[in-house]
């Protein structure tokens, strides 16, 4: 793969966007953080310093080592990035008299220099910092500004350094786009050669030439990571490749036979194992979220193994890991902090002895769908909602039994069914149910009822990094809560789960 551009990241809320709008551009880039540079720097084109919570006039204010990038290779700094070359190189660093936050205009702009090109005098940009920069550092050249920021953009004569106090990753920078585009093509001269059709290509090339021969076991879970992945797999592989798809009594309504019938006709080597009667044993009595997830990914790799110790001679293990998962369970000083881990994220027991391949680590999840298309994948499997791995397990608030797993399928599958036939379901990107651990007093016929309180939860998303929440018309709502009020026995109240992310997650626990 080739790396192309390098993100240095100090633990900005926008990391992740700088990566999106990169590849938007079908230039491929990856996210390290700022005290873990890659030694070798050789096949990056460009770095972008991305910005920060941190002032860079602070003690534990994060210091990079730029000594092999800065004047060697085009670097974009990013708000704390800008910050961070002036105040180290000559300028000065001071604490703004106003909060400098949200929509701004650029009052001047340089449109001599090819960073600005196309980019309109009163284009639009987002700040978000309280320290300003009060000097350019030495060398450099003003490049833009707005009324209240005389310092927004400025270059590094010699260099093909050049830094900005706005961030041009969010929606609200209406040329953020340009600018970028501008930096990575006409400045820095980096290929846009990251399309589907050849990271097709060198990916398959790439696992021929790491498995060879071996047989690969890979665990199905009926979604598009997976399913993608073992498509690559076995254009790459072929019949050496074997999944198996685990029933952990924790899916969808009917979705254990649902997906085995999918996989039908594509070719794949599937068998399906259902073990749900072990995952429920495990879990009995387990409250706590992080609990749930280890359990279930202790027993998954339990079933796992018996099932790949039935196949002669496996060494390798196939994940669907996409590279939200590997962001959010990357943890370091500073950036990245562990937000969950992920069931699909980290090492194997040592007993197992399967070497990892992941083959869609590095997209993000609309990535995986467009590699899906040119795979040739039925649209309505790539378009399936993202479903988490451990299930229902974690929509279900509290301890884990079968009946609250009956339930939570029976509301579930009135809710997802809803919106499939109401024409709502490709405008949601995610949806489910949450079981609340609390009952609410209500009224049945002339009985009065003490039971079950369960939310619903739709958002959209591009990649799952943000969300936000779906404005689903009152009267589907109205019809929906009816429904599972009607028919789902147990349940008496239904409330609408309106939170983003951030600050909320996308599910809840």
């Amino acid at each position: 793969m080739q790396h192309n551009v390098l993100i240095l990241d100090f633990g900005s809320q926008y990391t992740q966007l700088i990566a999106r709008r990169v590849r938007e551009l079908n230039i491929f880039c990856e996210i390290f953080p700022y005290n873990h540079v890659p030694e070798d720097l050789s096949s990056f084109k460009a770095v972008i310093l991305s910005g920060s919570p941190f002032s860079v006039r602070a003690d534990d204010a994060p210091h990079p080592d730029l000594s092999q990038i800065r004047g060697k290779m085009p670097l974009l700094a990013v708000c704390y990035g800008a910050q961070y070359l002036a105040h180290f190189s000559g300028g000065e660093v001071a604490p703004s008299n106003i909060r400098e936050y949200g929509r701004a205009n650029l009052s001047f702009v340089d449109d001599h220099d090819p960073f600005f090109e196309e980019v309109a005098l009163n284009s639009q940009v987002w700040m978000s910092h309280s320290d300003t920069i009060k000097k350019l550092p030495t060398n450099a050249v003003r490049l833009a500004s707005t009324k209240d920021v005389e310092n927004a953009a400025y270059r590094i004569d010699g260099e093909k350094t050049y830094a900005i106090q706005f961030h041009p990753e969010v929606y609200h920078s209406t040329d953020g786009k340009q600018m970028l585009e501008n930096f990575l093509v006409r400045i820095a001269e980096v290929p846009q050669n990251f399309t589907p059709n050849a990271f097709v290509d060198e990916i398959v090339a790439e696992l021929k030439e790491k498995i060879k021969g071996d047989k690969v076991v890979l665990g199905l879970s009926g979604g598009v990571d997976s399913t993608v992945a073992a498509v690559l797999l076995h254009k790459a592989i072929g019949k050496n490749l074997y999944c198996i798809f685990v029933n952990n009594g924790l899916l969808r309504k009917n979705e254990f036979q649902n997906v085995l019938d999918q996989y039908k006709g594509m070719g794949l080597n599937v068998k399906g194992v259902d073990a749900s009667d072990r995952f429920l044993d495990q879990l009995a009595g387990i409250e706590e979220p992080e609990a749930k997830r280890k359990t279930i990914g202790r027993v998954f790799i339990e079933v796992f193994d018996d099932e790949a110790h039935q196949i002669e001679d496996v060494k390798w293990l196939a994940q669907g890991t996409i590279y939200p998962d590997v962001i959010e369970s990357v943890s370091v000083k500073g950036p990245s902090a562990t937000i969950k881990s992920h069931h699909n994220v980290g090492g194997l027991p040592d007993f197992m002895k399967l070497k990892i391949v992941e083959p869609l680590r590095m997209l993000f999840k609309d990535e995986v769908r467009r590699v899906g298309a040119t795979l040739g994948i039925d649209p309505e499997l790539l378009g399936r909602h993202p479903f988490p791995g451990p299930g229902l397990s974690i929509r279900i608030l509290g301890d884990i039994t079968k009946e609250k797993v009956r339930i939570l399928q029976e509301v579930d599958a009135i809710f997802i069914e809803g919106l499939k036939s109401h024409g709502l379901y490709n405008q949601v990107w995610q949806a489910g149910a949450i079981l609340l651990p609390v009952n609410s007093v209500g009224v049945m016929g002339d009985e009065r009822t003490y039971e079950k309180v369960v939310a619903l939860r739709a958002v959209e998303s591009t990649d799952g990094m943000t969300a936000d929440w779906v404005h689903l018309p009152y009267d589907f709502l109205m019809k929906i809560s009816n429904e599972i009020i009607n028919k789902v026995k147990g349940v008496n109240r239904v409330v609408y789960y309106i939170s983003s992310k951030p600050p909320a997650t996308i599910e809840w626990e």
